[in-house]
């Protein structure tokens, strides 16, 4: 059998992207089916990258072992790595994006560098730190997106991009609040648990109380604000950038899933039905 040609494998490596998010991240899969059927290979691609580096914690053994593969990713997107980077679907689609529209290296570093908080047990110090890190991780991926959608034109939003992916990764952190702090992770920022009296060691241990959920509110009413100001921005905005930016639009949907009478912070699943996701990213797209 011949050995497949390079627009094969990427084509290959591209519908690998596609099913990797179909099963593990379905809302920004469902907001690159509202795209240009073009460009939907190349979100997808981005996509898919942002997936398996935000899941490297799960896989990793060790904290090490997650530095190693964080290095690796940085090496693949500058071009040193080692071994045949091709043969990782992923990073064969990821580096075949870069290359057709020209997006900046640097963001994918600092994506990567924001990353390695993941790999550690250490609290997120301050609101402005969870800021910056769902900025250089959620809101990153909105500007690459909108790079994308442009044909690798800056075409503005940056603000925006930057209101809409914060609001987008606060309620992404909300949703897996209990998962995280099983296994010992805390996102809330330490200047907020001591606002309200809440001691780390009472989140790792499932600790429900009235002190806590006072600090959890307080998370979704930041995520509120930001969202707002993103909504504000929406008729100044080019029409690129508010395709690229439809992926928050969902982000209300889970915040008022949280503010149920019967939530539950370390039991309940923060689920909206698909039809009512999918309702929200064609409203956003149109």
């Amino acid at each position: 059998m011949a050995a497949a040609s390079e627009p094969e494998r990427l084509e290959a490596a591209f519908g690998h992207c596609q099913a990797l998010l179909r099963e593990g991240d379905r809302d920004r899969y469902l907001a690159i089916l509202l795209a240009p059927p073009h460009k939907r290979a190349h979100l997808s691609a981005l996509y898919a990258f942002s997936l398996d580096v935000a899941r490297i914690r799960e896989v990793a053994a060790q904290a090490l072992a997650g530095e190693i593969r964080l290095q690796w990713w940085r090496d693949a997107v500058m071009g040193d790595a080692r071994g045949e980077v091709s043969a990782h679907p992923i990073a064969a689609a990821l580096l075949a994006t870069i290359a057709a529209f020209r997006l900046p290296p640097q963001a994918f570093l600092d994506l990567l560098d924001a990353r390695t908080f993941d790999l550690y047990d250490d609290p997120m110090p301050t609101v402005a730190s969870l800021e910056g890190y769902c900025g250089e991780t959620s809101s990153a991926l909105l500007r690459l997106a909108s790079f994308v959608l442009a044909d690798g034109r800056d075409p503005g939003g940056a603000d925006a991009a930057g209101h809409a992916g914060v609001a987008y990764a606060i309620a992404g952190l909300l949703r897996a609040f209990p998962w995280h702090a099983r296994r010992g992770q805390v996102y809330l920022p330490a200047d907020v648990l001591d606002r309200h009296a809440v001691s780390r060691s009472e989140v790792v241990s499932g600790t429900d109380s009235d002190r806590l959920r006072a600090a959890l509110a307080d998370m979704r009413t930041l995520a509120r604000r930001h969202f707002a100001q993103y909504v504000k921005t929406l008729p100044t905005l080019p029409p690129v950038v508010r395709m690229a930016l439809v992926p928050a639009a969902v982000a209300p949907l889970y915040l008022d899933r949280m503010e149920a009478p019967r939530y539950d912070p370390f039991g309940t699943v923060v689920e909206v039905p698909q039809w009512r996701r999918q309702w929200r990213l064609w409203r956003a797209a149109r």
